[in-house]
């Protein structure tokens, strides 16, 4: 027996002039949690695509058995609408919903027939056995309640449950595809960039579930708090070639580091001798006193198994913010802020103050006001109440959607050089290079850019004039690993005041001193890091669970006192059916015996001469009684008959 689910075995892959993957090879076990990653552009979307089958590789070979069942998140999705979210998350559950058709036509059938004994009748009674079997095996009885345990995981609400899915942005019903493949429970998991588009408790639920999950995940992310609590192995994709540790990646960055060190110390080793030897044999090679050393010098040398060092990706973001401009002590101050979309309010009476070098962290589910308090803060909303922007301050924006508002005709160049002004002109080759756009790359159109260079041409925007407020919604959702850092980094030596909304634990921590919370329309602040948030809100949230626990033991007694009644009334039932229906087979019995007796003196009178009967009019008279007898037991099988069939519906 495999104890393999996924064996890829000395896969290459070649597009066009280069390699992108050369001889990769690893497995993936049943209850493996992987982490794959490596920066934009390596290969990681294209590896889950080899696996799943949409692509083949060049060279080498994928091994999966033929039963095996894959769910496969994709970054881009097409999501249908028509249906609610509740409607269109059960689709998960296909042969459970085919089973409830099923169930219900065969029910239906069996209360609109009457030949009890035929073996029609049988052999549905026994199809709809097999089918209700089925969907208790399949979890038929528990499909609503884990559709809506998963949605509001995912950061839906009940109220959501019957909308329309066309209703939500493409990151709510990004969710819901999500969710179904959740819930669809398949052997093995390949999910690319799962928390793009969820927030932070979001996020700590889907922790959860792939950590308790007893299947295999493969995960693409940029997210490494998210990949240290899920994953317990690392596959790096650098240059064309795969780097396997059986740790979680912050783990895995260290011990690659030392297997680096460590490699290049017995490399530089082994170069030391063979250039000794080769020195040897050069001097002496013409030496006829030396022949014999000389010979056994290259022979050594031939044996030598020689060590290769893995090429280093050196390649990522370098960059710092140039110095920000003194603002005054405040920077942004609200006063009862209010805003609506029609009837709809959004925020309501928001009080927020940010002051000089403050780093400040939005935080909260989705939908809940984040990005529209930051566009108002940066002048994009209109709104009502009171907004004071402070003396001297000079915004900076990256929008969630700033990649997808450049100019696709303009040139990467041509894109800085149209807003860029004064001596700032001069360095415009240097920030693009600082952000990997070299040589030919600043002459491709915006068009043909990646996610991921999009995001680093609108980050490199910003340095072109110096600003003292930087309001960034979501910036790192295209980045890799390495430029996360980088960007932290540069963000931590920034001198201004920062206003951040994101949904990285990772790239926050170390990085924010101020967390503000979106919930119910309103904020609320928490003075700390993200994960002094996380704590004060685990806290909070354990003494929300000992209420709702108490709540649920009630509602617990309830329902087993009512479960009780329930079993109790069931049994009752099941007792008085069985008496019935022994006093029906009884009735048919009675009615055979007197049929019987009926037939035997229908007999005598058919022929009373030769059966030599005294008393004609006796036997006549004992005739009709027992056809009357015949009559009321047949009456009274009848009402036995109804009586079954009523106590049946209840």
């Amino acid at each position: 027996m495999q104890s393999f689910m996924i064996s890829l075995n000395n896969i290459t892959l070649y597009f066009g002039g280069f390699t992108l993957f050369k001889e990769v090879s690893f497995l993936i076990n049943p209850t493996d949690k992987v982490g794959l990653v490596g920066k934009n552009g390596a290969g990681k979307t294209t590896l889950l695509k080899l696996i799943l089958g949409e692509m083949s590789p060049s060279e080498g070979s994928i091994s999966k058995p033929g039963s095996i069942r894959i769910g496969y998140l994709p970054q881009q999705l097409n999501c249908k609408d028509g249906k609610t979210v509740i409607d269109e998350t059960k689709k998960a559950f296909s042969e459970i919903l085919d089973l409830q058709e099923i169930i219900a036509k065969y029910t239906h059938e069996i209360s609109e027939r009457t030949d009890y004994e035929s073996e029609e009748y049988l052999s549905v009674i026994t199809k709809l056995n097999e089918a209700n079997d089925r969907f208790a095996l399949l979890g038929g009885h528990n499909m609503q309640a884990e559709t809506e345990q998963t949605l509001l995981g995912l950061g839906f609400l009940h109220s959501d449950f019957n909308r329309q899915t066309s209703e939500f942005s493409g990151g709510w019903r990004m969710r819901i595809e999500l969710a179904k493949i959740l819930l669809q429970k398949p052997d093995v998991f390949l999910l690319d960039e799962p928390t793009n588009h969820l927030d932070i408790e979001s996020i700590q639920w889907l922790e959860t579930f792939l950590t308790n999950y007893n299947g295999a995940v493969l995960l693409i992310s940029h997210d490494r708090a998210f990949l240290d609590n899920v994953t317990k192995r690392t596959v790096e994709i650098s240059l064309g070639k795969t780097y396997d540790y059986r740790v979680p990646y912050s783990e895995y960055v260290v011990l690659r580091k030392e297997q680096r060190g460590i490699q290049m110390a017995s490399y530089q080793n082994q170069q030391k001798m063979i250039d000794d030897t080769e020195r040897f044999i050069e001097r002496f090679r013409y030496k006829a006193s030396k022949a014999v050393q000389v010979q056994s010098r290259i022979k050594q040398l031939d044996k030598i198994d020689r060590i290769e060092v893995d090429e280093e990706d050196k390649s990522s973001i370098h960059f710092r913010f140039p110095p920000a401009p003194r603002s005054g002590t405040i920077v942004v101050e609200t006063e009862n802020l209010v805003k609506k979309y029609g009837e709809k309010c959004i925020l309501n009476n928001i009080n927020f103050i940010a002051e000089r070098g403050e780093k400040i962290a939005f935080v909260g589910k989705n939908g809940e006001g984040k990005t529209t308090l930051s566009r108002i803060i940066v002048g994009d909303l209109n709104h009502e109440g009171i907004l004071k922007i402070g003396y001297n301050t000079q915004i900076g924006y990256y929008a969630q959607n700033q990649p997808d508002l450049l100019d696709e005709n303009k040139t990467v160049f041509e894109t800085i050089d149209y807003v860029a002004v004064g001596e700032i002109r001069t360095k415009i080759r240097d920030i693009l290079g600082s952000f990997l756009f070299t040589g030919e790359d600043i002459d491709k159109k915006v068009k043909v850019l990646s996610g991921g260079e999009r995001s680093r041409l609108s980050l490199a925007k910003l340095l072109l004039e110096p600003k003292n407020l930087l309001v960034l919604d979501e910036p790192t959702n295209h980045l890799d690993m390495k430029s996360k850092d980088i960007l932290k980094q540069a963000l931590i030596k920034y001198d201004g005041t920062l206003i951040l909304v994101s949904h990285d634990r990772d790239f926050l921590d170390g990085l924010i001193t101020k967390v503000y919370e979106f919930r119910d329309k309103n904020i609320k602040q928490y003075i700390g890091g993200i994960y002094d948030f996380l704590r004060k809100k685990k806290l909070n949230s354990l003494k929300e669970l000992e209420i709702k626990n108490q709540q649920a033991q009630f509602k617990e007694k309830e329902q087993s006192s009512a479960n009780k009644i329930q079993y109790e009334e069931k049994k009752e039932q099941e007792r008085e059916l069985r008496k019935i229906s022994n006093q029906i087979s009884k009735s048919e019995e009675r009615i055979n015996v007197l049929e019987t007796e009926l037939e035997k003196i229908n007999e005598l009178l058919a022929n009373p001469d030769k059966n030599n009967i005294a008393d004609y009019n006796e036997l006549f008279s004992k005739y009709e009684s027992s056809k009357k007898e015949i009559d009321e037991e047949m009456r009274n099988w009848e009402n036995l008959h109804l009586s079954f069939e009523e106590f049946k519906k209840t």
